[in-house]
């Protein structure tokens, strides 16, 4: 079952808890009393607070807790107290900085995220990312993919990401709407149990024998403040399963599948076998880009077309996301040669 979202926008602000006003640059709420849903069960006492008090100082969040200030059910907690639904939480009168505006997402953003909903049921949502869409906010990003769904489902208490896409990615990516789904799924995911399957077009002959990948890889920020990844005798050890889809003259549609989830792995495992991926502004080089440029490929050719997971439950969950229209045009000229 989908849950539809709200159709009109609304100017969205951090939130906070019945502010008063007061000098001195920020303001002031009276006293809290809040219940704790069922989709937050789990979660401790000090996130709680520090997610509903922007603002505040999470040394001051602790103060509060040791001194008793906050009671659940009435009784005194420590910071590591694990909430269950139907908690009463008292919040005493604390300052909350000003949060600044957030920006909005627009009626088109909304529109195509709407409709990029694959999946929505027993608190895990899937969503077919666009590619350019940022996963979250941040590094000079204001607005991504998980703040989107937070303005369009105001009142679902538990939004998260699961896992990440890198911003050129496009595909599925799994966002938990219950804290007890994203939990155990990510459970499964560290334990190796939970399935992602990439397409992406690689440069070059891909090697008919290479069907595992294992290299390190490092991170490596640059003095301009770029991230890179790269294969490194000291880096993290990871693996990518590679199949051959389709071969064309020139290029190789691949299958992948990360065993581990490194940045970046996937592009750069490609480019460790001599095939980087068309249109890899980073790892692949400008001339081999420009070749597919010509032939209508404006994006990195890296999507997300499959996620397999179990919900708490143990049903079982695979869903798949059919290719952009504009990499499957660049698959028929390719196809034309």
């Amino acid at each position: 079952m989908r849950s539809n979202p709200p159709n009109k926008s609304s100017k969205s602000r951090s939130p906070q808890v019945a502010p008063a006003a007061e000098s001195g640059g920020g303001t002031s709420s009276g006293v809290q009393f809040l219940t704790v849903p069922e989709e937050l069960a789990g979660q401790r006492i000090d996130n709680f607070l520090q997610a509903r008090l922007k603002g505040v100082p999470r040394s001051r969040i602790y103060r509060i807790l040791r001194k008793g200030e906050v009671r659940v059910n009435k009784g005194r907690v420590k910071a590591e107290y694990r909430l269950r639904g139907g908690d009463q939480v008292r919040v005493p009168p604390i300052r909350v900085s000003e949060a600044p505006d957030l920006p909005v997402a627009g009626e088109q953003l909304r529109r195509v995220l709407e409709d990029a909903i694959l999946f929505d049921e027993g608190g895990l949502m899937v969503v077919n990312k666009p590619a350019g869409l940022a996963v979250h906010g941040g590094s000079g990003v204001r607005l991504g993919l998980i703040e989107a769904l937070r303005q369009m489902y105001p009142k679902s208490p538990f939004i998260e990401l699961v896992h990440r896409l890198d911003r050129d990615t496009s595909g599925a990516i799994l966002v938990a709407r219950k804290r007890s789904v994203l939990l155990h799924v990510q459970s499964e995911l560290r334990a190796g149990r939970m399935g992602k399957s990439y397409l992406a077009l690689a440069s070059g002959k891909w090697p008919r024998a290479q069907k595992l990948v294992e290299a390190p890889l490092r991170k490596n920020t640059l003095k301009s403040g770029e991230r890179i990844v790269t294969v490194d005798g000291e880096g993290k050890p990871s693996r990518t399963r590679f199949q051959v889809v389709e071969r064309f003259p020139g290029a190789t549609l691949v299958a992948a599948e990360p065993i581990t989830g490194r940045t970046h792995q996937i592009r750069v495992h490609a480019q460790f076998v001599g095939c980087p991926l068309a249109g890899d502004s980073k790892y692949t080089p400008d001339d081999v880009n420009a070749s597919f440029k010509e032939k209508g490929l404006k994006r990195l050719f890296l999507h997300s077309a499959e996620v397999r997971c179990t919900l708490p439950d143990g049903r079982a969950v695979a869903v798949k996301a059919p290719l952009p229209g504009e990499l499957e045009s660049v698959l028929q000229r390719l196809r034309a040669l």
